[in-house]
């Protein structure tokens, strides 16, 4: 690309989704903290002055990240309101990870962006805590709609054992780790849907 075609994409429309795509692929590889907002400009590309009249501080960047993330359908969340899919095959779809050529294998972002702003009260902690409540409510609803005796406590164990797996894939940098919880999954399902015997009278 010549400086021509640079200054011209530079002014061009897109500024801001190109943007996000470019912090995505930075956070991924190499973390929020480690990313400097110039090594997104430089990526994007766009100036320093469109980034920061996009997005003032870097924590404006990492939320409106999330944000996309949490739209866009590629977290492991997203599969819990595919309508084309049962309430049972949606919860265990959570132990699917991304297949063995997607390598560095990724956890769960929003538990990846609570590790780096750990404080319980930061902006981007609490947009990651609100979407950790938001799937213990969809395994929640599905566990209900499945019959589960007690659907909110099976639904804690369910994203226990989901949120567990993405992190342990992550760090063994295994994708088929979540195999080992959706077995696990298979047997609390089961627990949940088989009737209690009667005792007699």
């Amino acid at each position: 690309m010549d400086a021509t075609s640079t200054k011209t994409e530079r002014r061009g429309r897109g500024g801001r989704e190109r943007i996000l795509v470019a912090a995505a692929a930075l956070f991924a590889k190499q973390g929020i903290n480690a990313t400097g907002m110039e090594q997104v400009a430089e990526a994007a590309p766009v100036s320093k002055r469109t980034l920061y009249a996009h997005f003032p501080a870097k924590s404006d960047l990492v939320i409106a990240h999330l944000r996309d993330l949490a739209a866009s359908g590629r977290t492991l969340e997203s599969v819990l309101t595919r309508e084309d899919l049962d309430p049972r095959e949606r919860i265990l779809r959570l132990f699917d990870l991304p297949s063995p050529d997607e390598s560095p294998v990724r956890g769960c972002p929003f538990i990846d962006a609570a590790v780096e702003f750990p404080d319980p009260r930061s902006a981007i902690h609490t947009f990651a805590r609100e979407q950790k409540l938001l799937m213990t409510q969809l395994v929640t609803e599905l566990t209900a709609e499945l019959g589960a005796a007690e659907p909110a406590t099976l639904a804690e164990q369910l994203v226990t054992l989901a949120d567990g797996a993405a992190s342990r894939a992550m760090v063994l940098d295994q994708p088929d780790y979540g195999r080992h919880a959706r077995a696990a999954a298979e047997i609390l399902l089961d627990r949940a849907m088989t009737p209690t015997p009667q005792l007699p009278a």
